[in-house]
């Protein structure tokens, strides 16, 4: 099994940059696809057809377990729900220690949604990695926590403790679930000139000292432990790894200026945040909200952040500013002290400074205006949803996993016979990667628990789990409510 979390950044031997990731749960591949698959590698006609009939009931059952729940935080969401939920408060009359609880019963229902499917909390090590490297966003981002609540979620967490919680997660809380990689080609011209004057700065702070003084921490500390990289790179773990590629990494001269240059970034594929706007003296603030994100590269993870703080200059644009003031003026000052200054020397000079300022300028106003079309970018192109609509989509995106679990699960039991937990995962891995070339941490306990639930597996002494035959699995089963419907709706449409 493989380990919670990221094992961090990593710089192979031909120094490219890295990210290892543990592998996920969530089986990356569509069930219609995955029972049409899986029913043609099966021999006898007579058991596909058993076969079929057992995948729906499988579903069928499946969504009725978790119908009930489902609706109870749908109904609780209601209350919460930014649009209307707080005409409904007002118009049901509910004493506030009453919506205290529903709200904590809402967050318990979601949570538990989330981790059934497969999302994941960020923890602060995986932001920090994530937001270490630089991408299509070059101005720092932050957000303004006076515009958010800082009770509901710390409440929470109170009485559901969890390990590895972020900095702000009595603030908001960010879901992550599914790894992709992007790609950018293009000159970045103004990037490169960016870069390089960056490099020449940096190095001038360097050999003077002053590196500290303007950088504190930085953008996603980054801090790698050696040895901890040797044990990684030395020890065979279920994980996967996604290269960075980024200017800061490149060999920058002038002549690569007008050089086309591909960029790469991992992405988070799903991203989900949890937060409420803080309470005013005028409102006290109810509403609960759920933002579903699709395709975020991490490096600039922070378009998704809640409430935030209009951008400012970077502190290399100050140091280009200081430094440049400070290099002007000396150069003034010597001239001055010449019996006879030449005012155009002084001209030339201060033009230089003034064209640096204006230069730098229009670069943040470039990287802004850059930033408000990444921030329209994700509010149209990459926010899949909000609200009710991802509650919904969240449920059935539980009811496809479980259904593709315990399906995948008692199809390697059909026909391998007997196994043991530890035999049942790695069949059921080796599955997923020989017939759809997809790879996944297969959750076994999972799917074990759902086939004894379902009655149609049974145990031997020594744990080993044996399925029991098609036909009998349909009768155990037995018939569902849907297909009751299906038969009665076939009837009446019938001649």
């Amino acid at each position: 099994m493989a380990r919670s979390g990221w094992e961090g950044m990593l710089h192979d031997h031909h120094k490219k940059e890295v990210i290892r990731i543990e592998r996920e749960s969530v089986i990356p591949v569509l069930k219609p696809h995955l029972i049409i698959t899986l029913t043609n590698l099966i021999k006898h006609s007579a058991d596909r057809v058993e076969f079929l009939k057992l995948c729906k009931r499988i579903e069928y059952t499946i969504r009725a377990w978790y119908l009930l729940q489902f609706e109870d935080m749908m109904q609780i969401y209601s209350l919460f729900d930014p649009v209307s939920g707080a005409q409904k408060l007002e118009q049901q009359k509910i004493p506030r220690e009453e919506v205290d609880v529903l709200e904590q019963n809402f967050l318990a229902y979601l949570f538990e949604v989330m981790k059934k499917s497969n999302f994941k909390i960020a923890t602060q090590e995986e932001i920090d990695i994530a937001l270490s490297g630089q991408y299509l966003l070059n101005l720092p981002i932050t957000v303004n926590e006076s515009k958010l609540d800082k009770v509901l979620l710390k409440k929470y967490f109170q009485t559901h403790p969890q390990d590895n919680l972020p900095d702000f997660h009595d603030k908001y809380i960010i879901f992550r679930r599914g790894i992709g990689i992007e790609q950018t080609t293009d000159f970045f011209i103004m990037e490169k000139v960016d870069m390089l004057i960056a490099r020449f700065w940096s190095y001038v702070l360097r050999i003077t000292g002053l590196e500290k003084f303007f950088y504190g921490r930085s953008k996603g500390s980054g801090t790698k432990d050696p040895k901890k990289e040797d044990e990684l790179e030395s020890e065979d773990y279920q994980d996967d790894v996604y290269e960075r590629i980024r200017l800061e990494k490149m060999p920058l001269r002038i002549g690569s200026l007008l050089n086309k240059n591909t960029i790469q970034e991992p992405t988070f594929d799903r991203i989900i945040v949890v937060y409420r706007p803080a309470s005013t003296k005028s409102k006290q603030e109810r509403g609960i909200y759920v933002k579903h994100f699709k395709n975020i590269p991490m490096a600039d993870m922070e378009i998704v952040l809640p409430e935030k703080k209009n951008p400012g200059l970077t502190p290399m644009d100050w140091v280009k500013f200081l430094g440049s003031a400070i290099v002007g003026l000396a150069a003034v000052g010597s001239s001055l002290d010449v019996d006879k200054a030449d005012l155009r020397v002084i001209g030339a000079i201060l033009s230089t400074v003034i064209g640096y300022f204006v230069k730098t300028y229009f670069t943040f106003q470039q990287n802004l205006v850059q930033y408000q079309n990444l921030i329209t970018q994700s509010m149209y192109d990459k926010q899949l949803d909000s609200g009710k609509g991802t509650l919904l989509h969240l449920c059935d995106d539980v009811i496809q996993q479980e259904v593709k679990e315990v399906i995948i699960s008692f199809f390697i039991l059909m026909e391998q016979g007997k196994a043991n937990r530890q035999d049942l995962d790695k069949l059921c891995e080796e599955l997923i990667k020989d017939e759809f070339g997809e790879s996944c941490n297969f959750d076994v306990d999972d799917a074990v628990q759902k086939l004894e639930k379902l009655g149609i597996v049974t145990k031997d002494v020594i744990n080993r789990y044996q399925c029991v035959g098609l036909k009998r699995a349909n009768e155990i089963i037995g018939t569902t409510t849907e297909e009751l419907v299906l038969k009665a709706r076939q009837g009446n449409t019938s001649p």
